[in-house]
């Protein structure tokens, strides 16, 4: 797998592109005008505006009249800066939080006790303290991963080691874990001497946190056209990921821009639409709804003979991986329903289910595949981390 991250400002916005044997999988597009907004990441002093017995959760202000959900059967342990009260949890008790989910619709933000310190190999946890491997690993390469910490201690927090660790050597890895276990401490220094709704840590803003998300396998090049661009991956991956500064390109070949190189435009359209065709001359529809995403399978222009086994299945396996592809480029989360075209055989349904489980284990996002259905419809998850594509640009 050769995979490259494009990084370009186009129309107002910062998009990243991930292509993957020279095909686009991911498109992630930032507001370049929100990019000073709360961020996903962010740690503050909050304050315990109200406690909501009913919901069990309580609402914390991390700057005036700036609220935030925060769950108590999810946050048992607070850090407090400040406490008040004698219960658990009391109204004007300060502590730290951190921003989990971004504010969505109706709702505001979430924010947890929980305070992750993520790198580009592992994740620090403060409230579970112990050692998690990536499932995507196989398991002996998590066994080999297990046996860097047998004397490690986790008294500073837990850890989640993640897939891209798979290929780096111990030193690099043990190298990341005492700067995030570094940060920890000194936010827990800082902390005591700092007033309530501080800003303690700042969140990368997001197109720069792709550098750590993306699959390291493979990657030969990060390219990036627009001057400041550059220059902010350029100080990010030194200070943060050193070993891929030498991946990074100044792209600067102004008769054909990055995103007309890589079809960046195009690609945006695409995502827009309801319909994707395949090269058999099927299609698929791809209909987001409040509930859940159905994509359905049709077989169009398709010239094959259409009323065979071999002709549904061949062409129900162009579906699964455009499904899987389509669901990464899109970035759909929650329930995903696919209506393939129905076969008989059960040993096709076999053949095309394998095929699909796959295509997803290629999502870094966690996906699952669930069932098929009594009318052999295929159940997904994938796991919600950040806005779909669709309400991105219906708010744009």
């Amino acid at each position: 797998m050769i995979r490259k991250l494009i990084i370009t400002a186009f129309d107002n916005f910062i998009i990243n592109t991930v292509i993957e044997d020279g095909r686009a999988v991911e498109i992630h597009c930032y507001k370049a005008d929100d990019l000073s907004q709360i961020r996903v990441g962010d740690i503050y002093i909050g304050k315990v505006k109200k406690i909501a017995a009913n919901i069990n959760a309580a609402f914390i202000e991390i700057a005036p009249r700036v609220e935030c959900y925060y769950s108590l059967e999810e946050n048992r342990n607070p850090h407090f800066t400040n406490k008040y009260g004698k219960k658990p949890l009391c109204i004007g008790d300060e502590l730290l939080v951190q921003i989990e989910r971004e504010a969505v619709k109706t709702k505001v933000p979430t924010v947890t006790s929980n305070l992750n310190f993520t790198g580009k190999y592992m994740v620090l946890t403060t409230e579970n303290k112990r050692l998690g491997i990536s499932s995507k690993l196989g398991k002996k390469k998590q066994e080999q991963l297990k046996a860097l910490f047998v004397d490690e201690s986790f008294e500073n927090g837990g850890f989640i080691v993640r897939t891209n660790a798979g290929n780096a050597e111990k030193e690099t890895i043990m190298q990341e874990k005492q700067r995030l276990e570094s940060q920890w401490l000194h936010l827990q220094k800082i902390a005591d001497t700092r007033k309530v709704f501080s800003l303690l840590k700042r969140s990368p803003s997001e197109f720069l946190l792709d550098l750590q998300n993306i699959y390291q396998d493979g990657l030969e090049a990060i390219l990036v056209e627009d001057q400041a661009l550059f220059e902010d991956v350029k100080t990010y991956l030194n200070e943060y990921q050193p070993e891929d500064v030498k991946k990074l390109i100044h792209y600067q070949d102004h008769m054909l821009p990055l995103h007309k190189l890589y079809a960046i435009e195009n690609l945006l359209t695409e995502c827009r639409h309801e319909r994707v065709w395949m090269k058999s001359g099927a299609y698929l529809v791809i209909q987001p709804t409040e509930a859940l995403t159905v994509i359905d399978v049709n077989s169009g222009k398709c010239i094959l003979k259409k009323h065979t086994e071999d002709a549904f299945l061949k062409i129900n396996i162009e579906a699964a991986k455009e499904a899987a592809r389509q669901i990464r480029l899109r970035n759909l989360s929650g329930i995903i329903l696919i209506d393939f075209i129905n076969m008989k055989d059960e040993k096709s349904l076999v053949s095309l289910i394998e095929v699909l489980r796959g295509e997803l284990k290629k999502d870094p996002v966690t996906t699952s595949f669930i069932d098929v259905t009594k009318l052999q419809l295929v159940e997904i998850t994938r796991k919600k981390v950040r806005k779909p594509f669709h309400e991105i640009f219906t708010k744009a």
